[in-house]
C-alpha cells in the first residue's frame, strides 16, 4: 500500500492502481481500513516530495512549459493566496484530474516543505477514508460508478460534494446554535 501510493506520487503513472490496492485489502479486511488509509496516504505524502522537489529545482520554468501563460499566472496567484486549499482540494479529488501538475507546481512556487507534506496527507486522508467507507458500506462496485461518473460529469459530480459537504457543515453549526441557546437559558433562570 505505502510502496504504490509512494511509487504513484512521485510521478510515475500507475493510472488506478492506488484506487484499486485500497478497495481490494478494504473490501477483503474492513477493520484494517484505518491502517490502509494511514499507509495510502503516507506512501503518496512521501512520494509526492519527489515531485515537489523536481518542481522546486526546475522553477518556474518547468511549469511555465506545460501549460498557457493564464493558466500559469492563475496558478501563481492560487499558490499566493491560498496554498493550503490550492494544493488540498486536487489532493481529494479523484483521477483524472491533473494532480501531479499540482505538485510540481507547489514546489515550483516555494510552497513550505513541511506545510506541503502535512496538506498533503491531510487531503489523502480524506480522499483515501472517504474511499474506503464507500467500500465498506456499498462495495467495490460505488467506486467504479464514481469514476465513471466523475470523468463523464466532473462539474455535477464536485457540486454534489460541496452541496454535501455544506449540508454537513450547516447541520453541525445550526446543532451548535442550538445547544449554545439550549446552555444559555439553563444558565439564565429567568
Amino acid at each position: 500500500m505505502f510502496l504504490t501510493a509512494g511509487v504513484d506520487g512521485s510521478g510515475i503513472p500507475l493510472p488506478g492502481a492506488v484506487d484499486a490496492v485500497i478497495v481490494a485489502y478494504v473490501y477483503q479486511h474492513p477493520m484494517n481500513a484505518w491502517l490502509y488509509v494511514m499507509l495510502a496516504s503516507a506512501g503518496s505524502a512521501v512520494g509526492c516530495v519527489v515531485l515537489y522537489w523536481i518542481g522546486y529545482l526546475g522553477g518556474e520554468v518547468l511549469i511555465e512549459r506545460r501549460m498557457s501563460p493564464a493558466k500559469f499566472e492563475k496558478i501563481r496567484r492560487d499558490f499566493e493566496d491560498h496554498p493550503i486549499l490550492t494544493l488540498g482540494l486536487p489532493a481529494v479529488l479523484p483521477p483524472p484530474f491533473p494532480f501531479k501538475i499540482v505538485v510540481l507546481s507547489a514546489g515550483a512556487f516555494e510552497m513550505r516543505l513541511p506545510q506541503f507534506v502535512a496538506v498533503l496527507f491531510a487531503a489523502r486522508l480524506v480522499r483515501f477514508g472517504l474511499l474506503s467507507a464507500l467500500t465498506v458500506v456499498f462495495g467495490p462496485g460505488i467506486i467504479t460508478l464514481f469514476n465513471n461518473g466523475f470523468r463523464r460529469h466532473p462539474g455535477i459530480v464536485v457540486a454534489a460534494i460541496a452541496v454535501i459537504a455544506g449540508g454537513v457543515w450547516l447541520a453541525r453549526r445550526l446543532r451548535r446554535a442550538e445547544v449554545a441557546v439550549e446552555v444559555g437559558a439553563e444558565a439564565d433562570p429567568a
